[in-house]
């Protein structure tokens, strides 16, 4: 029996730059590595490139003046109400300096206990100590005080109430702070609202016209066109994006489609082999101490070749051991599992054997697995390349 399954490898290459063929540099890196490491090529090899440089290969850039002048464009007022940005200085504290920029008040709802991936302002328990409701109380800036203190973010050490505020005053803008968890709560001041949450987004669009709204965009409205020659995204806008310097972002990355299929194509002719690739940015997975859901972009994968489509269709082995095959051990238990494996259903969706497999997207389980592969600091491997993943007890 062959003894390894799925392995990950992050691969190191050299620092991206604006305009450089990222194709030729990642399939490069893949030979080098292979030859490096004496490794085999197979097919269904998965390599997959990590959305920051696609994005910067790019140029996918857009500074807080764009930003700014997108937003007096599209709204047309002096006042707007922003709704549960998120509590991080990498991924919205550039958005809201070019936010500020645009409007001389502005309303700012902040979700509590924590934002929708798992930030928090403070601790939980707190609500039941001091009587609160999330669900129907809405508090003003004192009331919030009064109730939670100056909490840092156990973290970052950051008081996000303050930093946020401290950002719109510095460019100029008056920010009106509210604490609650329905988004309508903003309409009491304002009928012309941006929707900063990422998931949420487009039921918080829906609500907020159902009750009277006059004008709502969302992230994904802003930079989802060129602003004076700037990068933008389509299909999410400022979603996905990072912060760069203190004055510009980076764009989730564009025409991500046309990348990975020219990306599959130059390693077949590199190395014969079909492989399979894809963009991943942030995994889908949750930090069980600090309480934090990763995904801070819009998707795992913004693109992925058609191979990658789908979800895993696996039979659960200790259930096989414990129940089909109880009365087996030894060899014959291994050849009766593989044999089950071998000749298993198309589709074991509702299957009793296969309970307890990961009913989730490929796309957002290897986007994953490349993500804590490459991790998010000095790494320095953007691109991870996976075999084994399609193999299972019976190859």
């Amino acid at each position: 029996m062959r003894t390894v399954g799925t392995v990950s490898r992050g691969v190191r290459c050299p620092v991206i730059r604006e305009g450089d063929d990222l194709v030729q540099i990642v399939t490069q890196s893949i030979l080098e590595c292979a030859e490096e490491q004496g490794i085999a090529f197979q097919d269904r090899d998965i390599v997959a490139v990590t959305e920051a440089v696609v994005a910067r290969a790019q140029g996918n850039y857009a500074t807080t003046d764009e930003i700014a002048q997108d937003c007096r464009e599209k709204f047309g007022a002096d006042e707007i109400a922003i709704t549960f940005p998120i509590m991080s200085r990498n991924r919205i504290a550039i958005c809201l300096k070019g936010i500020a920029k645009a409007f001389k008040k502005v309303y700012i709802l902040m979700s509590y206990p924590s934002d929708e991936v798992g930030n928090h302002l403070f601790e939980e328990d707190l609500l039941d100590e001091k009587g609160v409701n999330p669900w129907s109380d809405v508090l003003d800036e004192k009331q919030y005080r009064d109730l939670f203190g100056y909490e840092k973010h156990p973290f970052t050490g950051v008081d996000y109430v303050e930093y946020f505020g401290g950002l719109f005053r510095s460019e100029g803008c008056e920010p009106v702070f509210i604490f609650g968890n329905d988004v309508r709560a903003v309409l009491r001041h304002t009928k012309n609202v941006l929707c900063c949450d990422i998931h949420t987004r487009e039921r918080s669009r829906r609500r907020l016209l159902a009750a009277g709204a006059e004008k709502v965009l969302l992230l994904s409205d802003l930079m989802n066109r060129p602003v004076t020659g700037s990068g933008y995204n389509e299909q999410f806008g400022l979603l996905g994006s990072n912060k760069a310097t203190e004055d510009r972002v980076k764009l989730f990355p564009r025409d991500c489609r046309q990348f990975v299929e020219s990306l599959q194509q130059s390693l077949q002719q590199a190395t014969g082999k079909r492989m399979e690739a894809l963009i991943y940015g942030d995994g889908a997975f949750k930090d069980p101490v600090g309480k934090i859901w990763e995904l801070a972009d819009p998707v795992v994968s913004p693109a992925y070749t058609a191979g990658l489509e789908g979800q895993p269709n696996e039979l659960k082995l200790k259930y096989l051991a414990d129940n089909d095959f109880a009365n087996l051990s030894g060899d014959e238990l291994t050849a009766a599992i593989k044999d089950s494996i071998s000749h298993k259903e198309a589709d074991l969706k509702g299957a009793m054997a296969s309970q307890g497999t990961t009913p989730r997207r490929l796309t957002d389980l290897i986007g994953s697995l490349c993500d804590l592969t490459s991790g998010s600091g000095d790494k320095g491997t953007p691109i991870i390349w996976i075999q084994g993943y399609f193999d299972n007890f019976a190859k």
